[in-house]
């Protein structure tokens, strides 16, 4: 029997490796932007073209190679970061096992040029799929120019599986400014398909931030620093009334490394707690610096996972910096017993009121009987009977509906207009008219509706005893009547005295281009002021009240996490956001008529069980259940 086992071809085993070392596009913008960084370079530019499925580019101005460290630099595991093993566990580089290059090569066509500071020429090299093409003497600028063409083009499979234009540009932005946050000495520049994304010159810390997630977040950050022997924790904490539920800025860095760490994140939520609302995260952007020795970087091809000598310690003082600088900026309420002058406390005088007069006295009438009629002047009668009005209207009220009509009788209103809305397809009513309009044929003689702590409705079906959440359901039925407005190009703006203004950062701004017509068709009406900058002229009617910056944040970012892209998803994420935006919320008594118009909407929704995000709205208690009770 002949032997099966052989060796991989070199051009084949590099394709493997690049599966885990290049899994798309922002995975090359990482690798060179962080070889370029080791280079020592001051000023980085960045081009993408179709995100940078056509062309990934990087243009440094660091040390440059000559023309054997060109050629040597694609090969496997060739790096000039580490000689022996124990190297691995003192580097102050970003990358070292020498796979980037190799596996990149492996799976496009790539062109270098590059050219040793004080060198009068350098080298031009092209490659494609691990095979050189050719390699000549190039008079090019001093530093390194690197261009990625064509990735994936040997591979179809992997092509293939690759995301939308808008989702694998978002992930480049994502890894670009998680290179930029950690490196603010340096210049860098972002540009796709020719048209400028970033541009941030050097700075400090807290204005590289600023510059790449705007001005209105320098207000929002509070300083974090705190010195110990394990390791040096810096950096900044969102102010706790700038949470929100998405959307959050949180990072972590370690010596200049982007890490992931779930076990940290743990820690700075522990000394939010109490400050804000549950589900809602704060911002962070945190840096460590310590030993290299006491953390290893090599556990994951992306190296966004570290293990930490001194875990539980550095946890512990992760949670004290942040505790003392939220207490420190008067987050967390202290008192203050040092305060000069005593207060005086006035002795309690039965007789007299605080600021020491003489209470004034009341006349009771104890004889008074509030359901005793009582005489009415001739000079003070009305001049109409409203008793006899009421009583002539209650009596046209009950002769509409049967006495004995059941709610699945009652919940179909007689027109389509009846039912609850917050009007997303009809101009906005005036604000002090009731959050419900209930149809003139329903009356109190039906089954009765009770509202169970302002947050359930309880009421009588054939079946059983049907409970509904006030909230949950208001949510379905605004829902509903938005996606239809939405799909249907039918609603209704209306215009702001003054517009409002929102900024957003250029992941978000990429995301939104694929929102604008369908938030039009919403009602918002948005003008671009450029550099991420967008004026509010109008907003869906019937949005008094709501922050319409806050809201339009929130329907980005739960885009930028669904990665929706189809016309129908977009309708749906923009008509939930709105919905749980002015839904009635839990705690809000509610009258009869308008327990009986909410409940006549729901059950006129296609889905009247589960709330858009698939929570529950209504349980039916049956009576056999309820029976089963009292045994």
């Amino acid at each position: 029997m002949s032997d099966i086992i052989h060796l991989l071809p070199d051009n084949i085993a590099n394709q493997i490796a690049a599966g885990e070392v290049i899994q798309r596009p922002a995975s090359v913008v990482k690798e060179l932007v962080e070889n370029a960084i080791d280079a020592g370079a001051t000023r980085i530019q960045t081009n993408i073209k179709d995100a940078g499925k056509t062309l990934i580019q990087v243009i440094d101005n660091g040390k440059g190679m000559s023309e054997t460290d060109a050629r040597m630099a694609f090969e496997r595991h060739a790096t000039s970061k580490i000689t022996k093993a124990d190297d691995l566990f003192s580097l102050h580089t970003m990358g070292f096992r020498g796979e980037a290059l190799a596996s990149i090569a492996a799976v496009a066509q790539v062109e270098l040029r590059t050219r040793l500071k004080g060198s009068e020429l350098g080298t031009r090299l092209e490659i494609d799929g691990s095979h050189l093409q050719s390699i000549e003497e190039d008079a090019c600028t001093e530093g390194s120019i690197f261009s990625v063409k064509n990735l994936f083009f040997n591979v179809p499979a992997r092509r293939k599986f690759l995301k939308s234009n808008d989702t694998e540009f978002r992930n480049i932005i994502n890894e670009f400014e998680r290179i930029a946050l950690v490196n603010p000495s340096i210049s860098m520049s972002l540009f796709h398909n020719e048209t400028e994304i970033f541009n941030l010159p050097e700075s400090g810390l807290r204005q590289r931030i600023v510059n790449i997630y705007g001005k209105t977040l320098n207000q929002k950050m509070l300083s974090l620093d705190a010195e110990s022997s394990l390791a040096s924790i810096t950096g900044f904490v969102g102010k706790p009334e700038a949470a929100k539920k998405r959307g959050a800025l949180q990072f972590f860095f370690v010596n200049g490394r982007f890490m992931k760490h779930p076990y940290f994140h743990k820690a700075v939520m522990q000394a939010y707690e109490q400050l804000i609302p549950a589900g809602e995260m704060p911002s962070y952007f945190i840096y460590f610096q310590l030993d290299p020795s006491t953390i290893d970087v090599n556990i994951h091809p992306t190296k966004t996972e570290i293990k930490f000598e001194n875990e539980q310690p550095i946890w512990q003082i992760l949670l004290a910096t942040v505790r003392e600088t939220l207490a420190k900026s008067s987050a967390i309420p202290t008192i203050d017993f040092n305060t000069e002058g005593a207060i005086d406390i006035p002795i309690y005088n039965p007789g007299k009121s605080a600021n020491g007069n003489v209470s004034p006295k009341v006349e009771v009438r104890s004889n008074y009987n509030p359901f005793q009629r009582e005489v009415i002047h001739p000079d003070k009668s009305p001049a109409f009977d409203w008793t006899e009005l009421y009583n002539n209207f209650e009596a046209g009220r009950a002769s509409v509906v049967p006495e004995n009509d059941m709610v699945e009788k009652r919940i179909q209103p007689p027109h389509e207009e009846s039912r609850l809305s917050a009007c997303p397809d009809e101009p906005a009513p005036e604000k002090e008219i009731a959050l419900f309009t209930a149809p003139p044929t329903e009356s109190s003689s039906m089954t009765p509706c009770y509202q169970y702590k302002n947050r359930y409705l309880v009421t009588a079906l054939k079946s059983g005893m049907a409970i509904i959440d006030q909230h949950r359901a208001h949510v379905r039925i605004l829902f509903e009547q938005y996606q239809k407005s939405i799909l249907q190009q039918k609603s209704i703006s209306q215009q702001m005295l003054f517009p409002a203004m929102v900024d957003f950062t250029p992941a978000e701004e990429q995301t939104l281009a694929n929102l604008l017509q369908d938030l039009s068709y919403s009602g918002f009406e948005l003008s671009n002021l450029g550099g991420g900058s967008y004026a509010v002229n109008g907003i869906p009617a019937c949005m008094e009240g709501v922050d319409c910056v806050n809201l339009l944040k929130e329907i980005v970012a739960k885009s930028m996490e669904t990665g929706i892209k189809a016309h129908e998803d977009i309708a749906n994420t923009i008509a939930f956001s709105l919905a749980s935006a002015q839904a009635i919320p839990t705690g809000k008594a509610l009258s009869p008529e308008e327990m009986d118009h909410l409940l006549a909407s729901l059950f006129l929704c296609s889905d009247m069980n589960l709330t858009p995000d698939g929570k529950t709205i209504f349980t039916l208690l049956t009576d056999d259940e309820l029976g089963n009770r009292f045994h």
